[in-house]
């Protein structure tokens, strides 16, 4: 992949390039009736997603995923950071991967007791029993509101040109 590369929503016709790309996460399906979907396109080629799930009591963030041969390119966080900028107006919620919640941090994102999360997204990891960080995750929430300067610095050379 040459050139830069840049994020936006997908459309509904479009879940078929993230469906492609999430089946190494997860066999991870899009629903357009409550999702949205987030892309970093590098040239015609979907590089990495992130999704917004609404469930009846909140907005679940998951999916987020770049292809391991990809990795290393800031396209996470630009699929991020779209997703973070089309949803700020609402409440938003996550299992963050332990490793991975300095980056959630960094979009907004605190750690929050499992007991936080609303009843449907806290039901989806219900197998871990109250045992969240045995199942390698962190609920995580995000409340509305964006702050454009520190988004901007946050994005600002995320993404390096591959020659």
């Amino acid at each position: 992949m040459t050139g830069e590369a840049g994020a936006r929503e997908l459309r509904s016709d479009e879940f078929g390039l993230a469906e492609k790309l999430w089946e190494n996460y997860h066999q991870t399906k899009g629903d357009p009736s409550i999702d949205r979907v987030f892309g970093v396109f590098s040239g015609n080629a979907l590089v990495s997603v992130a999704r917004c799930r609404r469930h009846p009591d909140g907005y679940e963030v998951d999916g987020v995923f770049t292809p391991e041969d990809l990795r290393g390119h800031g396209y996470a966080k630009l699929a991020v950071a779209a997703l973070v900028e089309a949803c700020h107006h609402d409440l938003l919620y996550m299992h963050a991967i332990l490793g991975l919640v300095p980056f959630y941090r960094a979009f907004g994102f605190e750690s929050i007791d499992e007991s936080g999360l609303p009843p449907t997204i806290r039901a989806r990891f219900a197998f871990a029993l109250g045992e969240m960080e045995g199942s390698n995750v962190q609920p995580m929430k995000r409340g509305p509101g964006l702050k454009l300067a520190e988004f901007r610095e946050l994005l600002k050379n995320s993404v390096q040109r591959r020659n």
